[in-house]
């Protein structure tokens, strides 16, 4: 296996987590080889797990090391720096710090390893698009589609075209954004991520049909995803079937009452006011004089 992607997939979070639910990629992995000796274990490997060990804790000293090691070191061991610099530039919401880290990486990481490279440009393009530079958003992302298309991942095309979906969406394209999710779940259709954002455009679209099965095909994949569950309920009332969506708002409500998804489930429910059939309680009778 080419060493950057060996490491990057054995420590870490993985450079594309918080793309999508029940991550694909976990398929596209190999199984993980553990070291049966101490001086099994790669140096470069120990030092990337050290770096992202402080993120959580000191995101700031993380920052720093992995300056430091990207000044003294080259190759593999660089690409690695800078993977680390990259991701905590992120936590720190430093983005332009981030996409110069990311870009760096993609750049240095040999041809021969593009799935290394995808993910290190869907990092950089993510990186812009929070910066607030859409176009150079973009221009990463189809990069980042280019480099999965030659290590032949349909996974990485997926998740590749739905964050330039999302892009796409940011600059007004909507016609654009379809394209992308229509590419998103025809190569990853058991991904439950590309049909809702293709539900959701086609509302936003009105389409309101279409959208209906998109959310169909996306709450058959996770049943248990509660921005589905808001995300039908909003397509049915738009659709007149208020019942409906009452009902998925509600199984929000019961599948995890005191999450964000419920509270905005119950605001949803107070804005429709009480169903139409709702009793009334009849009048108290007054007691006889």
């Amino acid at each position: 296996m080419p060493l950057i992607l060996a490491l990057l997939l054995q420590v870490g979070p993985d450079p594309m987590g918080g793309a999508m639910a029940n991550d694909d990629l976990v398929r596209d992995r190999p199984p993980r080889v553990e070291a049966r000796a101490q001086d099994m274990i790669d140096p470069a490997s120990v030092w990337l797990q050290s770096c992202l060990d402080r993120l959580t804790e000191d995101p700031a000293r993380a920052h720093t090391m992995a300056q430091i090691r990207r000044s003294e070191t080259t190759g593999a061991d660089r690409v690695l720096a800078n993977h680390c610099l990259g991701t905590a530039a992120t936590e720190l919401g430093l983005w332009e710090d981030a996409r110069t880290a990311f870009i760096a990486a993609h750049d240095e990481t040999p041809a021969n390893e593009p799935r290394a490279r995808a993910r290190f440009a869907a990092m950089a393009g993510n990186a812009a698009l929070a910066g607030g530079d859409a176009a150079g958003a973009l221009a990463l992302l189809d990069q980042a589609e280019a480099d999965a298309r030659a290590a032949a991942s349909a996974p990485l095309q997926a998740l590749a075209a739905i964050d330039r979906a999302r892009v796409l969406v940011s600059l007004g394209r909507g016609e654009d954004a379809l394209a992308a999710l229509d590419t998103a779940t025809t190569l990853a259709p058991e991904s439950s991520e590309g049909w809702l954002l293709k539900a959701t455009l086609l509302r936003r679209l009105e389409r309101l049909g279409l959208a209906q099965e998109a959310i169909e095909k996306a709450a058959g994949l996770a049943p248990g995803n509660p921005e589905i569950g808001l995300e039908a309920g909003v397509i049915a009332v738009l659709s007149g079937r208020e019942e409906a969506a009452r009902g998925s708002w509600q199984s929000v409500i019961d599948l995890q009452p005191e999450s964000l998804a419920a509270a905005t489930a119950r605001d949803y429910l107070g804005q429709l006011g009480p169903p139409d059939n709702a009793s009334v309680p009849a009048p108290e009778e007054e007691p006889p004089a």
